[in-house]
């Protein structure tokens, strides 16, 4: 007799859940998008970083080009036996050095619309009639003058931050500047220093972008005192471009 066959095992058939496919599926979907985004972005990023460099080789230019027409103005100018007279200030940087105590109401008030609302907070400002007026009526509370290029780097690159829904945030990407002010064709650091230095036609949205600065206590103090004008070997009013080495002792 021919024994029986064994019978065969059954195959289990394993059956997935709809629910796992599906979100197999979205999962799938989504890293797609990401994968498609994330090259865009890659491109983009490089295409900005293209342009971010030829603005700064621009303004680097520009800015030799116009300290050497000072030279070249001054030297033609003694070659002839006369003066050169630069043109007048359009940027002031401020710094407040006293306190609130025995402060008037419109003193108090203008350096509430100037931003500076704490000691050492420091701010730029454009110059015209209006504000050389206020800042004549709180010149005992402050020390200003006109900053140069190196000031004005340093300053936002140390110690800017950005003003995004009333809230301080750190400058740590172009991403942030761009978003605020993408709009005025500022994309990136350089053209916040360019647009603030030069006093651009968008320095007020600029300006305005920037947190005020807050700067140490000046390295060895202040040389004289706070009350006296700087002209009198004080320290408050208008020191023209000696307040470079003051900013580069509190920042």
């Amino acid at each position: 007799m021919v024994p029986p066959k064994a019978a065969s095992p059954v195959k289990k058939v394993v059956t997935v859940p709809e629910s796992v496919l599906k979100k197999r599926k979205t999962l799938e979907k989504i890293n797609a998008e990401r994968a498609v985004k994330a090259v865009a972005s890659k491109k983009d990023a490089k295409t900005k970083r293209q342009v971010i460099f030829k603005r700064a080789e621009q303004y680097v230019k520009e800015y030799r080009t116009k300290e050497r027409d000072e030279i070249r103005l001054k030297r033609a100018a003694k070659a002839n036996n006369s003066y050169y007279v630069p043109s007048e200030a359009k940027l002031a940087f401020v710094v407040r050095i006293k306190g609130i105590n025995k402060l008037a109401p419109k003193p108090r008030k203008i350096l509430q619309l100037l931003r500076l609302t704490k000691i050492n907070a420091g701010v730029f400002v454009k110059l015209n009639k209006a504000t050389l007026q206020m800042l004549q009526w709180v010149s005992p509370y402050i020390a200003w003058g006109y900053p140069n290029l190196k000031t004005t780097r340093e300053l936002v690159y140390k110690r800017g931050f950005a003003k995004v829904n009333k809230q301080r945030i750190p400058i740590h990407d172009n991403a942030v500047i761009e978003k605020s002010l993408g709009q005025y064709g500022v994309i990136c650091m350089e053209d916040v220093i360019h647009e603030i230095f030069t006093v651009g036609p968008h320095f007020k949205q600029v300006n305005n972008f920037l947190w005020p600065f807050g700067l140490s206590n000046p390295t060895g103090g202040f040389r004289g005192k706070k009350v006296r004008h700087f002209i009198e070997r004080g320290e408050c009013g208008n020191r023209e471009d000696k307040i470079n080495e003051l900013v580069q002792r509190m920042n």
